[in-house]
């Protein structure tokens, strides 16, 4: 009932999942921290959340739940094939273009996870909130959580034909700065853009957004120079609507990370999950290739 307060965030929806009235999970949970000794949840009339010992409690019996769990379906089934509910954070852009086909081609894998996918560019709180696993682009900041590196995402410069032809192409990456500039707010400081060596250069320009879409649409008719990740750019350079430049001055790459919380023992259905996207992504993601 713990484990379901916290991945629910509500003693309610804890009880519905379980199958008992809101006033018996709230006795249930009360139980545990008399036998612990300890409180586990802040309570208001609105919301709970775990305390810094309800936090590190979840941790290790969601684990050895997990673990239980797949011993029980290891014996009923002979296959061992994994099974349970995989709660994943993806972000919004990368999970629409890239990850939602190759999540149907996972379900259909594997029949008996059942998949709970958030698309959100927020960074969330996997212990807190419930998340197997996450899917984040950039500089990891929370150590405490396991990473794998999925493959790298490269930032590139582009912009339409119509644009090059009517304001020239840059030569240099200092000379963005006298261009018109498509902001994506999420893989841009809000001022410069990222180049070669550490190179930060000044831009500016009338149109931001916090979606990389959203950019590369706009520089596709021509409205001025975009940078955002290649997962975005690349159909489209591929198309001719957008072309590269300053190719080589290019950024070193970012990386796409699996992220996990840690435990003795790796969940069966978070290290298939983890598996299959390192299958499909590794050093030379498919975007990146035919251009």
């Amino acid at each position: 009932m713990f484990v379901a307060v916290i991945e629910r965030r509500s003693l309610s929806g804890a009880a519905q999942k379980l199958g008992v009235s809101s006033g018996q999970a709230s006795k249930l949970v009360s139980r545990l921290e008399e036998e612990l000794g300890v409180q586990l949840l802040h309570r208001t009339t609105r919301s709970v959340s775990p305390t810094e010992a309800g936090r590190a409690y979840f941790e290790r019996i969601k684990g050895l739940l997990e673990e239980m769990d797949e011993l029980d379906s290891t014996i009923r089934s002979a296959s061992g094939e994994p099974r349970g509910r995989l709660v994943m954070s993806v972000p919004i852009t990368f999970g629409t273009q890239v990850l939602a086909p190759l999540l149907a081609e996972f379900a259909r894998a594997h029949p008996l996870i059942e998949l709970d996918v958030s698309f959100s560019d927020r960074m969330v709180n996997l212990v807190e909130e419930g998340f197997d696993l996450a899917l984040r682009i950039g500089t990891l900041r929370d150590s405490s959580l396991i990473a794998r590196k999925l493959c790298p995402i490269r930032l590139v410069t582009t912009a339409a034909s119509s644009y090059l032809t009517a304001f020239g192409a840059p030569d240099r990456p200092e000379d963005v700065a006298g261009h018109a500039c498509i902001l994506d707010t999420n893989f841009a400081d809000g001022a410069s853009w990222r180049f070669a060596h550490g190179l930060t250069v000044p831009i500016r320009g009338r149109l931001r957004f916090s979606n990389a879409e959203a950019c590369a649409a706009a520089a596709a008719i021509g409205l001025g120079l975009v940078q955002g990740p290649s997962f975005v750019a690349g159909e489209r350079i591929r198309s001719g609507q957008l072309i590269p430049v300053l190719a080589d001055h290019e950024a070193d790459p970012m990386a796409l990370w699996a992220v996990y919380t840690t435990g003795r023992h790796l969940a069966a259905k978070v290290r298939v999950m983890v598996d299959f996207l390192v299958s499909h992504f590794q050093d030379s993601p498919p975007w990146d290739q035919g251009w």
